[in-house]
């Protein structure tokens, strides 16, 4: 690459000798501008570099992704087809994905999402749990109204703290200073 632009710039410079070419070309009404090129202005535009990047990581990500899974959706269309309805044996019980015509929703739905039945044991269970807090804060508040009522104050607001320690270095303090000034 830098031998080309060597070769370039070497033949301006010879044309350039030969008076073949002038850098200086004067313009209609006597003023004269230097081009440094065969265009007279350099267009300033706005950086493409942002779409540049973009279309290449959509390509490359179609690359990527999207061919394989196309090519799997392919394949799956082909050879395994959609699946044919047939009389259910005595005693079987068919599980959720099996209600499925195509292969890879079948897929999908046996590996990926969860059943309806799950889905709707989850939202018994959140019910059930809304409830329970319901009652929860419903005791709770209960429960400080009958001590706001009989003023009780060691059931709730009773926090157990014991200073022992302290107070016995307290005391060690008071019988050391009571031993150092009392006369024997």
């Amino acid at each position: 690459m830098a031998a080309w632009s060597g070769l370039i710039r070497s033949a301006g410079q010879i044309l350039l000798r030969n008076k073949a070419i002038s850098p200086i070309q004067p313009l209609k009404n006597g003023t004269i501008i230097r081009l440094m090129s065969e265009h007279r202005t350099f267009q300033i535009t706005a950086t493409r570099w942002h779409w540049d990047k973009t279309k290449d990581l959509f390509h490359l990500y179609t690359i990527v992704a999207g061919v394989p899974i196309g090519i799997v959706i392919l394949l799956t269309n082909i050879f395994v087809g959609p699946a044919t309805l047939t009389p259910i044996p005595e005693g079987y019980e068919p599980k959720h994905w099996e209600y499925h015509k195509h292969p890879i929703t079948r897929f999908l739905a046996r590996y990926v999402f969860r059943s309806d039945q799950m889905e709707y044991e989850k939202y018994l269970h959140f019910i059930w749990t809304q409830q329970e807090l319901i009652k929860c804060r419903e005791l709770e508040a209960k429960v400080k109204s009958l001590m706001s009522d009989r003023l009780d104050y060691q059931a709730y607001y009773y926090q157990p703290f014991t200073n022992a320690k302290y107070i016995r270095k307290e005391a060690q303090v008071y019988q050391d200073s009571k031993s150092m000034y009392s006369r024997p």
